[in-house]
């Protein structure tokens, strides 16, 4: 099987680092190129601020960067006609919309989380669900990042609330700041709470609060290296797919 060729999308953050450093290690894919607000000296291949100058022949693009940078980004991969592994999160809903327009013209995975155990934490947090909740179990989320991340709840503590939502006949509205708040706590809603400090990778806490017992889904992530891996994953299994949506469920079978 021939190499995957990606263009990384923002290659100088954490997270290009990391995809190239495992891209370098792994036989079955190569970065031929990386797009990026600047070109740092980081990497053999080349980096390049415009898009436009990218004419690298490739066969997907994988994205860890920042939600201003996707509207361009989605721009060039339906250009290239590229398959695109969009991984960045706290996209608006224009962005949403745009992400699904494009859906229709290139494959396009996305994403909240590419770890392997945080796609198992929807499907068990989803289980739970739809037997808690019905038992008048309320249900909280606490997600816990570092100081540099920019969006607040992450998207991951989202998609696990819409995955709860959705076996709940999206009956349940998300509780985000109780702060300016003096009454009971609503029945049908999910408290989703945001914790940035330090070098936290990921933390997400699934609490479903019943009386008298309690019943936790926690994962943690100690390395960014399983994202790293799921994204490497994902490029593979995107490449040569006809145009459309799919996702992590899609990659791990």
């Amino acid at each position: 099987m021939s190499k995957t060729k990606i263009i990384m999308h923002g290659c100088n953050g954490a997270m290009g680092q990391v995809i190239s450093r495992l891209a370098a290690e792994d036989e079955n894919v190569e970065i031929v190129a990386g797009l990026d607000i600047a070109d740092k000296g980081l990497y053999e291949y080349p980096v390049y601020v415009d898009p436009v100058d990218c004419q690298v022949q490739a066969d997907v693009i994988v994205d860890f960067s920042v939600a201003p940078a996707v509207d361009r980004l989605l721009d060039f991969a339906l250009e290239k006609k590229l398959p695109l592994v969009l991984c960045t999160t706290g996209l608006n809903e224009a962005q949403l919309k745009r992400v699904d327009e494009a859906a229709k013209e290139i494959p396009l995975l996305r994403s909240a989380n590419m770890s392997l155990g945080v796609n198992l934490v929807f499907k068990l947090a989803a289980a739970a669900a739809s037997v808690l909740a019905k038992n008048g179990y309320d249900i909280e989320i606490v997600e816990k990042h570092h100081n540099k991340k920019l969006d607040a709840p992450s998207g991951t503590a989202l998609a696990i609330a819409d995955a709860m939502n959705e076996v709940l006949n999206h009956e349940y509205t998300y509780k985000m700041d109780r702060s300016n708040m003096h009454e009971r706590r609503d029945p049908k809603e999910i408290g989703i709470q945001a914790v940035r400090g330090g070098n936290i990778v990921g933390e997400h806490e699934v609490f479903f609060c019943g009386t008298d017992e309690v019943v936790e889904i926690r994962h943690t992530a100690y390395s960014k290296a399983i994202f790293g891996k799921g994204a490497i994953e994902s490029a593979v299994y995107l490449k040569d797919k006809a145009p459309g949506m799919y996702s992590m469920a899609d990659v791990i079978g």
